[in-house]
């Protein structure tokens, strides 16, 4: 068993179809096929069903696509720490990070780097704060930043930023100017909130708690996956939503939207990483940039 034939195996299960895989892994569709059947034949396990020009993974394809990620993602870190060892001249850093974090904190971080380190690739994706946390864990990154809580013992937490969280309405909402409502009124209103399993949901429904309205008791009017989507319906007067300033202060510019009354609570940004391994030399590189300020 080669890393190439992992390789092969695995990226035509992403794509389900090996002409798409060859072209994304640039060989030829024969080399392809010839390196999953050599896989197959090896172990006598059949791993995919040809369904017309298509192909899925059988029940013992779908268990072994997991080990052969978790080893080619061992394998890239490998790669990634002989890297460094070239003074970080080249190289990848794989970073995920909470929406939030990436639109609105993280890029000037990551435009300083790339003017400091040139040769080094960054690779960000994006998630919500549970989504992150699993990738940096499945050791599918170097290092995630979340704003959320990580219960995960396994992963390493630490302290990077911090924001406020605000209550905000549409610019034209009856309350809008005025200070944070009383309970009776902040239960009459209808809730625009981001998925669960989000950061921002997460410290919303705390910071709402804390003012005495318990997750139960909201109305929620919509749940949405962006915080973008969140404002764009709280400007146009679906209801009201408590989201990062960072967040709501490009909009509250343009006068779409309005902040309540002071910050409801401050949250920390934090840069997470399996406690199984060291930091590399980029990914300290990056953090001390960003302690820098």
């Amino acid at each position: 068993m080669t890393l190439d034939q992992l390789r092969a195996f695995v990226t035509v299960a992403q794509h389900g179809h090996v002409t798409r895989a060859a072209r994304a892994l640039n060989l030829t569709q024969s080399a392809v096929s010839a390196a999953v059947a050599a896989l197959e034949s090896r172990h006598g396990t059949q791993l995919f069903h040809r369904v017309g020009r298509g192909i899925q993974l059988t029940a013992e394809g779908e268990l072994f696509l997991g080990e052969a990620l978790a080893v080619l993602n061992r394998a890239e870190a490998a790669e990634r720490a002989l890297t460094e060892l070239s003074g970080l001249k080249r190289g990848t850093l794989k970073l995920w990070a909470s929406h939030t974090i990436a639109a609105y904190w993280l890029p000037p971080f990551l435009h300083r780097f790339r003017l400091r380190h040139p040769g080094i690739h960054l690779d960000l994706r994006l998630g919500n704060t549970s989504e992150v946390a699993q990738a940096v864990a499945g050791c599918n990154a170097d290092m995630g930043f979340v704003e959320g809580h990580i219960a995960d013992p396994t992963l390493v937490a630490e302290k990077v930023g911090e924001d406020d969280m605000v209550l905000a309405v549409g610019a034209h909402h009856p309350w809008s100017g005025a200070n944070v409502p009383d309970l009776t009124t902040l239960a009459e209103f209808d809730w625009i909130l981001r998925e669960r399993g989000s950061g921002t949901r997460q410290v919303m429904e705390q910071a709402l708690a804390e003012l005495g309205l318990a997750g139960a008791a909201l109305k929620i009017g919509l749940e949405l996956p962006s915080n973008e989507a969140v404002c764009a319906a709280v400007a146009l007067g679906a209801g009201a939503t408590v989201i990062s300033r960072l967040v709501a202060a490009p909009r509250v510019a343009l006068g779409d939207l309005a902040i309540l009354g002071p910050a409801l609570s401050r949250r920390h940004f934090c840069a997470l990483r399996t406690g199984a391994r060291r930091r590399g030399r980029a990914e300290e590189a990056l953090l001390e940039l960003i302690r820098e300020g």
